[in-house]
Formats: structure tokens, sequence, C-alpha cells
């Protein structure tokens, strides 16, 4: 058998089943990757080995008696925006400092629910808030791919959720929680050559995620492969009552989607994420996916999102205006840091200074701006009318298709420190997948190709709202079809 380290999460369940493998064997390699690998990409933030052999030994005991779970023994990294019963959760900011919470996310209670074996609390941009994962207050992850012509040179593994895609890549974890405001599950699995999904806002519970903004944040997997995120999806979603956004909806068998096919499925090609000055190779690749659907059985059709053009600029007032509100409860009294000052308001500000990174305070600003009594108006109630000018393109556009395909990101992983001086740079890094999020859609990257420089690129795939079935048959054929086997040059 292969290393431990490099089995997806179908075939460790598998390999567990028959006794091949133990959870503790597998759990103990994947902390040995972590003791080896961790201290150059910095994909955690806090290390749970202790516990974490723990559970490995409880489902050991599981698999033996024949009670395993869905996912017994199957070792994951938590992004660190995921409450965690007794373990510290930073958001990747000062701002919580030795945050221990005394309750556990809905999502991650569910995977323990099922048997998963945590490993740790992963890396991500301050708050989620980035495209690159350099805006941690814990340092900056590195992406373990490198350009072929350049090795030296670190590149981002893109964000928010880069520790999440990082720790998958490396084969630090066989999966990992992630979540997804404006393409921050999407891109950073794009940059690191791994498939992650965010399904429809609503399939996951937002209960016990530290909120950026509320109406576009969405829990979803980063996993090796298709199979493997279908599979962290199903445990991870499901109606809750604790959040009154989750959709009370049965979660289907997505794994079962996952081999469905294409035939008979209209495929769109949204003509407005042509745009200009896409490298050829982006192009390319689109067109490649375009020709595997089609010999697969699939329609392909021409369709039109009038509004996408205004979708970052949108994205870019409603989130920084609900982020502001959010982010209004860090005061350095109920919980977190706290800096003392001469008085209330003094404490106030000088936590919120101390405590916030540049990113995050740049987006407070913004979206106090816009929410003020002289702006509102003008800015935030002109971006929530064209989100539902959004929505209504992909709604006529259902009426012509079944699902769309698209690039998932612009380019490919750039160096970590190319765009931190240009904050539009880094917001232009989510224009093909910030429309999804303003609809409430479910998206997917799938790696299909590597530019010339060997580092990844990757399809996305949009579906209907709560039709991840056929996001996952779509995604299927496309991973099959391109045959990704390439890995990063770190682990080679």
């Amino acid at each position: 058998m292969s290393k431990p380290t490099d089995l997806t999460i179908a075939a460790a369940r598998a390999a567990l089943a028959r006794r091949e493998i133990s959870a503790v064997e597998l759990t103990r390699a994947c902390l040995d990757a972590i003791a080896r690998l961790n201290p150059r990409l910095n994909a955690f933030i806090t290390i749970t080995a202790e516990s974490a052999l723990r559970q490995a030994e409880e489902s050991d005991r599981r698999i033996a008696q024949g009670m395993a779970r869905p996912l017994e023994g199957i070792p994951l990294g938590i992004k660190d925006l995921f409450c965690t019963a007794g373990v510290r959760t930073t958001a990747a900011s000062r701002i919580l400092g030795n945050f221990t919470p005394p309750y556990e996310s809905t999502v991650t209670a569910h995977l323990l629910r099922d048997g998963a074996v945590f490993l740790g609390k992963l890396n991500l941009d301050e708050f989620a808030m980035g495209s690159s994962n350099a805006t941690s207050a814990f340092g900056p992850v590195e992406n373990p791919w490198s350009r072929a012509n350049d090795p030296e040179t670190r590149l981002v593994p893109g964000g928010s959720s880069g520790g999440s895609a990082a720790a998958v890549a490396a084969r630090l974890v066989l999966g990992a929680t992630a979540t997804d405001t404006g393409g921050s599950i999407r891109q950073p699995a794009a940059f690191c050559g791994v498939a992650g999904i965010k399904p429809s806002y609503g399939r996951c519970s937002r209960f016990g995620i530290v909120a950026f903004a509320s109406s576009l944040d969405q829990a979803g997997p980063i996993a090796r492969d298709v199979r493997d995120c279908a599979i962290l999806l199903r445990s991870m979603a499901g109606f809750d009552p604790r959040d009154s956004t989750s959709a009370d909806l049965p979660v289907p068998d997505f794994e079962a989607a996952v081999e469905r096919g294409v035939a008979g499925l209209r495929i769109g090609i949204p003509r407005e994420y042509r745009m200009e000055g896409m490298p050829a190779e982006i192009e390319a690749l689109w067109q490649q996916g375009i020709a595997w659907l089609r010999e697969a059985g699939a329609e392909i059709v021409d369709v039109s999102l009038p509004h996408t053009k205004y979708a970052l600029p949108t994205y870019y007032i409603v989130a920084p205006a609900e982020a502001s509100s959010n982010l209004a409860r860090y005061d350095g009294v109920r919980f977190g840091a706290r800096e003392e000052g001469e008085d209330l308001r003094d404490l106030y500000e000088r936590t919120r200074a101390a405590g916030f990174g540049a990113e995050v305070r740049r987006r407070i600003l913004i979206g106090t701006y816009v929410l003020s009594a002289g702006y509102y108006d003008a800015y935030y109630l002109k971006a929530q009318q064209v989100r539902a000018l959004i929505r209504r393109d992909f709604e006529q556009a259902w009426e012509r298709c079944d699902a769309l395909l698209t690039p998932a990101t612009p380019t490919a992983a750039f160096a970590l420190g190319e765009k931190t001086e240009d904050p539009v740079a880094m917001y232009l890094n989510d224009v093909f997948t910030v429309p999804a999020n303003l609809a409430g859609l479910p998206g997917m990257a799938v790696p299909a190709g590597l530019d010339a420089q060997g580092l990844p690129l990757a399809l996305q795939v949009i579906g209907r709202p709560f039709d991840e079935e056929t996001v996952f048959a779509v995604a299927g054929v496309l991973e099959r079809a391109a045959d990704f086997r390439a890995t990063p040059r770190l682990i080679a």
C-alpha cells in the first residue's frame, strides 16, 4: 500500500474497514507529516495531537466492534473559523487572543458525530478577509506548489481558506473544513490543485462559525478529489434550528451523484466570464472543459449573465457592510484580547486598533461608511438592488441550462507579497467566484490542468440552488476526463 497520507478519504475508509491500517496509524502518519512540513507551510495555527490520537483509538474500537460511522477514523483539519469546544479558536486574529469556546459549531459537531478525527485548527486570512492567506495574525501560509523555473519563490495558497487547501495538497490531512464568502473555498482549492465546493447558502449551518458577512458565508469541504468532497459534505450538511438561515431540506447522497454522468444535461457557458486580458491558458482550459462535457453527452449552450460586471463592486459593498456590523462585538469587554484605556471609549479604540489587522480595519471602515446615514441609499441599498439583478440573471439562465461551466480563477497562484500593496488587484482574484455567493448558489472548483510554470489551474461548476447533486455529476465527469495526477514538488 502507498503511504497512508496518500490515501483519499474513500480509499482510507475502505482500508480501515478491511483492517489494512488502523485509525491510530493513519492519524500518526498525518501528525508526522505535520511535524515535518508545517514549520515551512504554516498551515496549522493549533495542533491537537493528543486529542486526535484519543479519537483515533476510539475509532479503532468502534471499527473492531462493527460500529463504524461514516467518517470513522478519518483525520481532518478544521479551519480556525469554526468554534471547537475546549480548543482555541482565533479566526487568525489577535483580537480573539486565546479564546476557547465552550461549545461546538454545528458543522464540526456533525463531523465528530460521524467519527472524524480532528488534527487541529488551520490558518486563514484574518476573519476570512483575503484572497492570499497573507492577512493572518499568525503569518502567511505557503502553497506547497512552486513554479518550475523559479522554485525558490514562495507562492500564496489562495484565501481565505489557504490553510485548508495547503494542508490537503501537502497531504497533512485527508480533508478539511473551509468557508466561502466570495470564493474562499474555490480559489484556494484551485491554487493548490485540490477540489472544493461551496454548497448552496443554507445547506450547512452557520452556527458556531465566526461571522464575516452573514448573508454570504457558507461552510464547505476541501479534499483531494470530487468524491471526497461529496463524502464530507454529506456529513457537514443538514438543518439546524439554531441557524435561522439553515434550509430544512433532506441531505442527498452526494457521493452517488459523482458517477451519474452528464448525458442529457445542458451546460451553460456564460459569455460575460470571458474577461478582457484573461490569460490564453485559462481560455484554453475552459474550451477543453467544454469539449470534455460535450464528449460525455452534455449539450453546450451559450447563456448571458449581463450584470456579472457589477458583481465585484456589489460584493465589496455588501460584505464589508455586514462585516462592520458583525465585528462590532469585539470590544475587549466580553471575550478576547483587551487593551486597557482611560475610559470605556478609549478601551474600545485601543483594543480594536491593536487587535485588528490592516485588511480587517480597511473593510470595517468601508462597511461603516456605506452604512452611514448620508451614504446608505447611494451605496448599500443600491448594492442590494444590483444583487437582486444578479440573482435574476441566474434564474433566467436556469431556464436554458442545468449547470454552468466557468474558469475558477483568472490566474494561477501568485507570489507572496506580490499584490499586498494593491487591494483592488487582490480583490480581482474573486472575479469568477463572487457571483455564486451573491446568488446563494453551489459552486465547485475542480483541478483540471497545469499552466506553463507547472502550477494548477481549475474549472468551476455552478449549479441551481440546492442542486449540489448536478454539480457533483458535472465535476465528476471533468475530473475523470482531466485525470489530474500532478502533485506539489514539496511532496513529489
